[in-house]
């Protein structure tokens, strides 16, 4: 039997086919997950249309800016109404204001630190907060993370900074959310080549980087990244909450 057999599952952040998040709905679907998305205004609607049928013409694809709280009541709304319930959420959502992904953090504007916070690391809270309630059999809430929330990265600046509270949301949502048995987790991806990492100075000499320094002396794929959310959707990972998994060739243990 599928991992994923009778589990509903709904996906954010889906951009095009080089998407973290569609990497991980095709792993979940592949495994029997019924799955809804959402897009993020109309330049990105007829991507993720395209991607998404390819799971059927009845599947579920709906608007939803994550700093309007009323898109976000309508979303979870209409997954109600069509799914009863909900075992699955992935959030892969992350946005920083460009000119502060250049020079240095110092110089952050109190606006794109609010931008980036809002929608890199509340919009969490906020989807978490509306998924709830419809995980009445339990769930499992991933979300995903980078190094620099750790460790400093030349220019991802204010977005580590951003990726650091999404980590720390994490806990207090595994902790808030646990008696309900619903599950909150991130994934902290090693460097991918998708529509947002190609916005951060110096993403190819980052490539490089992790291949000569990661102890398996490569990259990863994005069907690893698939897997692992596969798992943590999945009862094998009953007892893991309130954690980030680093699927990065193991490049987080290296010190030098």
């Amino acid at each position: 039997m599928p991992l994923l057999d009778g589990k509903h599952g709904l996906v954010f952040g889906v951009a095009n086919k080089r998407s973290i998040a569609w990497a991980i709905a095709q792993a979940w679907a592949r495994e029997g997950a019924k799955l809804a998305f959402t897009y993020q205004g109309e330049r990105l609607k007829e991507n993720v249309e395209e991607l998404a049928g390819t799971f059927g013409a009845d599947t579920l694809i709906l608007p939803c800016d994550v700093t309007k709280d009323e898109q976000i009541t309508d979303v979870f709304k209409t997954v109600g109404g069509k799914f009863g319930k909900l075992h699955l959420m992935l959030h892969s959502v992350a946005f920083a204001p460009k000119d502060a992904l250049e020079g240095e953090f110092v110089n952050t504007s109190r606006e794109a630190f609010r931008v980036a916070h809002d929608v890199s690391a509340y919009s969490l809270v906020a989807l978490a907060r509306g998924a709830a309630p419809l995980m009445t059999e339990g769930g499992s809430i991933v979300a995903m993370s980078y190094y620099g929330a750790e460790k400093v990265v030349p220019h991802y600046n204010v977005m580590g900074v951003a990726k650091a509270a999404l980590e720390a949301s994490t806990r207090y949502l595994a902790y808030d959310l646990g008696p309900k048995k619903i599950r909150v987790n991130c994934i902290s991806a090693g460097p991918v080549n998708t529509l947002a990492a190609r916005g951060i100075g110096g993403f190819t000499e980052m490539l490089k980087v992790y291949e000569a320094r990661s102890p398996l002396k490569r990259n990863l794929v994005p069907e690893e990244l698939g897997a692992t959310g596969t798992f943590l959707a999945s009862d094998g990972a009953a007892a893991i909450t309130g954690q980030v998994i680093y699927v990065d060739c193991g490049y987080q243990i290296m010190g030098m």
